[in-house]
């Protein structure tokens, strides 16, 4: 990929997690959050959507979504489990996309909210169709946006890309 390559930022928030007595790190899905996180890796699936590199955060609510979404997939990218995705701010999502190496083409972020619907709201500069509408009704469990920009990783910045999609499992 060159410099000025366009890139596609997958950002994927758990799904529903249930509340048991434990660390927050360590909430498990709820029933009902196993099945949207099938539904969004079938979406996937059917989307054509083909990351190059997985970033999940560690917390277990977070790997389980990705371990259902990926297995409904026809390719499961490289995983990177990241802890710095866990309670990540605008500003932190904003420095792991500036990491990225190049090469890559395709990025998928597995995370939490506030952080997967601010980072996809300030990336998207521009929208197709309804998106954006629909995006600002929320960002539920299970739901993803796909964005959209040209150039380098290091070049992200508020917004830069284009809103192409966004899905929740409930809609």
């Amino acid at each position: 990929m060159t410099v000025d390559s366009t890139r596609t930022i997958v950002l994927l928030r758990h799904a529903k997690a249930d509340w048991p007595s434990v660390a927050d790190h360590e909430r498990p899905l709820a029933d009902r959050g196993r099945l949207d996180a099938a539904a969004a890796g079938l979406r996937f699936a059917d989307d054509g959507i083909t990351p190059d590199v997985a970033l999940c955060s560690t917390s277990v609510r977070t790997r389980e979504t990705w371990k259902l979404a990926a297995h409904e997939m026809p390719h499961r990218p490289k995983t990177v489990y990241e802890e710095r995705l866990y309670e990540a701010s605008l500003g932190d999502l904003l420095a792991l996309l500036t990491e990225t190496s190049d090469e890559v083409g395709s990025l998928l972020l597995i995370g939490h909210n506030p952080g997967m619907h601010a980072l996809a709201d300030a990336l998207a500069g521009t929208a197709e169709g309804d998106t954006a509408t629909r995006m600002t009704r929320g960002f539920p469990t299970a739901a993803f946006a796909v964005v959209t920009f040209s150039g380098s990783w290091k070049s992200v910045e508020h917004g830069v890309g284009r809103l192409t999609a966004f899905w929740a499992p409930h809609d």
